[in-house]
């Protein structure tokens, strides 16, 4: 199989979809990696890096997506880039196309069949490919979120963990899955008094054991959302439904009863976001500012530390494009579920019935296109 590594065009996106080490292994299994030139720059993997472990090297998108058999990317495809998707192709890709309905629409038309990391899920209900980001994530929105705090950054003036004699920050962080729990970590460890809410005791259960008198879990209810928000000087919103838009936890009524100049960092922005004022930001302009509290919303946070990031996507992701090269999308997904959940379009239907739900599409189960049982 034929497969395709372009550059990044997303605006500040470092990343590249693998590192030379990916493609050693997938040229030692017999495959071709056409290689887009400088594709990893961004993550200080140059080109000879890859031309040493067999990487092929092509000048534009326009030439490896015209001979790629499967598309490997990190963030949802341009406009350009799906105009040049075929349908006898496959890309395996960061999609988040639940808040995105008209590349939904364009992705359909194009025929090609369409697989998202962030929904490529396991049986016990995680998600292998979306884990890696999250935890990075997670760990930046605290980071971040005590940068905004800082006066000159236009924030409160407060310390994350304050000093003997003044109390520290109070960081409220909705969700505890992967973000949430590694946000709410490294809050901690920063000394700040963390409140983690969440529907899944569990969830909450292991948080608290894990760092027991260093933080508070508490049940997530709207009163709860409501007293621990308003009372904020960080919020970081970390709740996420696999595929689906993320539910407005925060809305803008309880933003304007939050202390003036507190800080909202909105991780789940690419589903949508959990906040009714956040909206997309970048890296290079990260920040907004609506009923005096400071909004930091950039779609693709893990794009900050490309180096981390390239090589933790990799190590993920890896298996699952060395067995669709292997057996080809068909066989693959017969054999292996977890991968089967990550299609979101094939054959120009919508195969996820939480994105169709989500873009006001049509579902159609995955296996009235491929048979699962031959």
């Amino acid at each position: 199989m034929i497969i395709g590594v372009p550059s990044e065009v997303e605006i500040d996106e470092y990343r590249v979809a693998i590192t030379p080490a990916g493609v050693r292994e997938l040229v030692s299994a017999g495959h071709q990696v056409l290689i887009q030139k400088g594709a990893g720059e961004g993550s200080r993997l140059e080109d000879k890096a890859y031309q040493d472990q067999g990487g092929i090297l092509v000048d534009g998108y326009e030439e490896l997506f015209d001979q790629a058999d499967l598309i490997v990317k990190v963030k949802d495809p341009s406009e350009k880039e799906v105009n040049l998707l075929k349908s006898s192709q496959t890309i395996f890709s960061y999609l988040h196309l639940a808040p995105q309905p008209q590349l939904a629409e364009v992705l359909m038309e194009s025929g090609a069949t369409c697989i998202a990391y962030e929904t490529v899920e396991l049986p016990d209900g995680s998600l292998p490919l979306l884990a890696p980001m999250s935890e990075i994530a997670g760990r930046m929105a605290a980071q971040v979120g005590a940068y905004f705090l800082e006066k000159m950054i236009g924030g409160r003036g407060i310390l994350l963990g304050g000093v003997a004699g003044v109390p520290p920050a109070k960081v409220v962080v909705l969700g505890a899955g992967i973000v949430g729990s590694n946000a709410a970590k490294i809050a901690a460890g920063m000394l700040a008094n963390v409140v983690v809410l969440d529907k899944n005791l569990e969830h909450l259960r292991s948080l608290h054991s894990y760092i027991s008198g260093r933080l508070t879990t508490v049940m997530s209810t709207r009163l709860a959302v409501e007293e621990h928000v308003s009372t904020a000087d960080l919020v970081i919103c970390a709740v996420l439904v696999p595929g689906a838009r993320a539910p407005k936890l925060v809305t803008e009524s309880l933003v304007q009863e939050m202390i003036p100049r507190s800080v909202i960092v909105d991780v789940s922005i690419d589903q949508g976001g959990c906040c009714e004022t956040s909206h997309m930001t970048t890296h290079s302009e990260p920040t907004y500012i609506m009923h005096d509290v400071i909004h930091y919303s950039v779609g693709n946070i893990p794009g900050a530390v490309p180096i981390t990031s390239t090589y933790a996507l990799t190590n993920a992701t890896l298996p699952y494009i060395i067995e669709i090269a292997n057996r080809g999308v068909n066989s693959a997904v017969r054999e292996n579920e977890t991968l089967a959940r990550g299609i979101n379009v094939m054959e120009g239907k919508l195969t996820n019935q939480a994105v169709a739900d989500a873009v006001g599409q049509p579902y159609y189960n995955l296996e009235s296109i491929i048979p699962f049982r031959l």
